[in-house]
């Protein structure tokens, strides 16, 4: 009867928090098959549904969507940039903290993620204004050294975790061998925390991914801008062609849906493996 008990509470938990989950990305699907005098009709679902409003994305037919495939595009490079930027930055610092025992490693590891203290909305001035001091306001690399910035006391903190988790029995043996740091750092360290890699590494990629607001600040030309930032091209009009912005938000959805789908064990391995201090 307990495990009845407990499955039955379970499921009372979980079926709200997937309805809460749910139902946004249905209504998001539902205007985006809708037609355009058919999107404040407030229905379940479209009497004449199309996909026309997708063929109309992928062929830029719309003024809000005429740099859709390089705004696209400029996503995917600010991400996957990002995601591997983090993840040698990480890599090297975590290494040099928990194996190599840096003096003052620790300290400027905590140092780092005290800054999460501040909201990284209040720290959105202070970083245009950096960029604009060394001439790098309107470029993607601005926005990609924030977004490192921003990611990389988390994915340091998490990758030392794990680390510190790794038997210091075979950094000795490598070392008895004649192997040297770097050695050690690319043939015992690397393919051990291969799960924490994968998951840090996604992590920043989905971040820099979902980013608007520093986007938004930093890359003032249409052209240099992320797909986030021309989504929110649509709403400066009182007339915006919400099924357009629904089906372009649906498509920009699918490949971090995706990229966790693939490597959602990964994942949840590599980030539990740096969740608790062993």
């Amino acid at each position: 009867m307990k495990r009845w008990f407990n499955e039955a509470v379970l499921v009372l938990i979980a079926v709200p928090v997937v309805l809460w989950t749910m139902v946004p990305l249905y209504h998001l699907f539902v205007l985006a098959i809708s037609p355009q005098d058919a999107v404040l009709a407030g229905t379940l679902w479209p009497e004449h549904p199309t996909f026309s409003n997708f063929l109309t994305v992928f062929r830029q037919q719309h003024y809000y969507l005429s740099n859709f495939w390089l705004q696209l595009g400029n996503s995917f490079f600010i991400a996957v940039t990002t995601g591997v930027a983090t993840l040698f930055v990480a890599t090297c610092a975590a290494f040099a903290i928990s194996r190599l025992r840096a003096r003052g490693g620790r300290q400027v590891m905590n140092l780092a993620l005290a800054t999460y203290l501040i909201p990284a909305a209040f720290l959105a001035v202070p970083m245009y204004k950096t960029m604009g001091s060394y001439g790098l306001l309107n470029t993607q690399a601005a926005l990609i050294l924030a977004m490192i910035a921003l990611a990389s006391p988390y994915a340091i903190w998490v990758l030392k975790q794990a680390s510190d988790k790794l038997p210091r029995e075979l950094d000795e043996a490598a070392i008895m061998d004649g192997a040297t740091p770097l050695q050690i750092f690319r043939m015992v360290y690397l393919p051990l925390m291969r799960p924490s890699l994968v998951a840090i590494g996604i992590y920043a990629l989905i971040l820099a991914w979902n980013e608007y607001l520093y986007a938004f600040l930093l890359l003032s030309s249409e052209q240099a801008a992320p797909l986030s930032v021309g989504l929110g091209m649509f709403l400066s009009a009182d007339d915006s062609p919400w099924n357009l912005l629904m089906a372009t938000g649906l498509i920009y959805a699918v490949p971090p849906a995706v990229i966790y789908y693939v490597f959602r064990n990964a994942m949840t391995s590599g980030l539990t493996a740096g969740a608790v201090k062993g």
